[in-house]
């Protein structure tokens, strides 16, 4: 297995409030972990509120002994949550912060997802499939028939969550479990990419040729390319399985 993890700032933002974490190691009983957070809130409370997140699930993570992949990912979720509210309501200057969640670990040939509000996770095989559900606005509207996706009233409110980690005492992620398959990609991005770049393009510079830090690179570039309205976090992993020859 292979993993790739870059952040940028973008063209517009003064402060990157995505936050990215990424190692093949072992990491307490997990096999290897991959985060991706994207901070809101006002000045440095963004920032603060998606580095504490991947900091503190990597540490309560690395303290696990035993248990379920998903129940530890939910424990540390639920641990982190209550740690950044609390602080949120102490300090002034942090009131109101709160960030998007994107998690992942490979067990033998099955992936595991945690992901709250709508930074994403796509799976590159044949095609280009989203695993995670955008905990957006926009999303429930389409969910509910109330609302086309693509449309203008879409694209206007796109960028409304209805769930992030931090801005309430309880959190409610969606977990995920994929079947792997040979040489698949994994792509974990935040919404400064998927804003800026389309799933075609996503998948084609995935599926072309390079490195993945080229193509990790690539993508970065092409989002601000297409006017690097946010920051934009990518982590990019190639699943190969043990005993396969790596293609």
């Amino acid at each position: 297995m292979q993993a790739y993890a870059l952040t940028d700032i973008g063209k517009k933002r003064k402060v990157n409030q995505d936050y990215i974490y990424e190692t093949t190691e072992k990491i307490g009983v997990f096999p290897n972990l991959f985060m991706l957070a994207d901070g809101m809130g006002g000045h440095k409370a963004g920032d603060y509120a998606s580095k504490f997140l991947v900091d503190s699930m990597a540490d309560f993570i690395g303290k696990t002994e035993d248990g379920e992949i998903i129940k530890i990912l939910n424990n540390a979720i639920s641990v982190s949550n209550t740690m950044i509210y609390r602080k949120s309501r102490e300090v002034p200057e942090l009131a109101g912060m709160g960030s998007t969640l994107v998690a992942a670990v490979i067990s033998g040939d099955k992936l595991f997802v945690a992901n709250v509000g709508d930074s994403r996770l796509y799976i590159i095989r044949d095609g280009i499939t989203q695993v995670t559900r955008d905990h957006s606005y926009v999303e429930e509207m389409v969910k509910n028939g109330q609302m086309k996706r693509g449309s203008e009233d879409y694209l206007m409110h796109k960028n409304i969550i209805t769930r992030a980690v931090g801005i309430s005492s309880k959190v409610e992620p969606d977990f995920f479990e994929v079947e792997l398959e040979n040489n698949d990609y994994i792509l974990l991005c935040s919404d400064g990419l998927t804003n800026m770049v389309d799933d075609d393009t996503i998948l084609t510079v995935i599926a072309g040729n390079g490195s993945l830090g080229y193509k990790s690179n690539t993508l970065i570039k092409t989002a601000n390319e297409n006017g690097g309205n946010d920051n934009i976090a990518v982590v990019l992993i190639k699943y190969q399985k043990e005993g396969v020859e790596h293609a």
